[in-house]
């Protein structure tokens, strides 16, 4: 079951997040983005009612009027990946991104995964950002044309701990 996370999630995430990485990077970077106010949404994997995977979208701020995301951290217990969750977690909230309004996301994650959720380097091509040319570095419109012109996009403070 996907849905939205709640505060008494907070814990469950983390842990989900120190399991599924190395090192405490990305679960200070979501606790460092809910304290700064930079959480657009999150959303919760739960299997048997526990948390068990974990995706946030942040704001990021353009040169542009429209609402561009950043996806991450993703994370699924070491347990239970690979067997669609993450997937789950990513489909459904590039869901809820279009019903937000969301013009376009960007994501740093790996080359291999996110492209199949219609992620590409190339259309992060025209956008100038702190991971702008990293094979990592991919973007996904939401709404014709989200990428099609010379775009800057700064990410929130948060970011600069990692």
């Amino acid at each position: 079951m996907i849905r939205h996370a709640r505060a008494a999630d907070h814990a469950s995430i983390r842990a989900v997040t120190l399991a599924a990485f190395a090192g405490a990077g990305e679960a200070g970077l979501v606790e460092q983005l809910r304290a700064d106010g930079d959480v657009v949404f999150e959303m919760v994997a739960e299997d048997q009612g526990e948390v068990v995977g974990h995706i946030l979208f942040s704001r990021l701020w353009a040169d542009s009027v429209n609402l561009y995301l950043a996806l991450a951290p993703m994370a699924v217990r070491p347990g239970q990946q690979r067997r669609g969750l993450g997937s789950a977690l990513v489909r459904t909230g590039l869901e809820f991104c279009k019903e937000c309004g969301a013009h376009g996301v960007v994501v740093l994650g790996h080359p291999d995964y996110y492209p199949r959720f219609g992620f590409s380097a190339g259309a992060a091509a025209l956008v100038a950002s702190p991971y702008a040319g990293s094979p990592a570095f991919m973007a996904l419109a939401l709404e014709e044309g989200a990428f099609d012109m010379p775009l800057t996009l700064a990410y929130p403070d948060a970011f600069n701990g990692l």
